[in-house]
């Protein structure tokens, strides 16, 4: 191996929900799953396209995220961002924005799914840096 990789290791109340979820929204295939006393500890999931996602069952070490989620938000590139908010929502995610064309270039929007993660999906920036900047900032002078 050579340089680092990052894998996000959700943690959540009800791992194995958490894996169906994540399959039939993201499209996850579960890799492996290990159990201590009933309670899922790891499991490796292949997303599309290369990347992983782990997932273990909330314990006094590791708590899972406060009700309205916590301080991290996790982003899905995708060519159909409205297809996978509907699945999201369809698996028992909330809305927290919907999916809708945004100043910077890109269609996003935002759910948290059952374990109160919150998740960003949307098409890539289409905008340079420069452009984006310029949009935002004439956002913010509107709001």
């Amino acid at each position: 191996m050579s340089g680092p990789q990052i894998s996000p290791k959700l943690v959540v109340r009800g791992a194995d929900e958490a894996i169906a979820f994540y399959e039939a929204v993201l499209g996850a295939r579960p890799r492996s799953r290990y159990a201590a006393g009933g309670a899922v500890v790891f499991a490796s999931l292949d997303l599309p396209r290369g990347a992983q996602l782990q997932v273990k069952e909330a314990d006094d070490t590791d708590p899972a995220p406060p009700e309205g989620g916590g301080g991290v938000v996790l982003d899905i590139l995708t060519d159909d961002p409205d297809a996978v908010m509907q699945r999201a929502l369809d698996h028992g995610a909330s809305e927290v924005f919907p999916v809708a064309d945004q100043a910077y270039g890109a269609r996003q929007g935002r759910f948290r799914d059952p374990f109160g993660h919150q998740w960003i999906v949307g098409t890539p920036v289409a905008m340079s840096d420069e452009e984006v900047q310029a949009a935002l900032d004439a956002w913010s002078r509107h709001t």
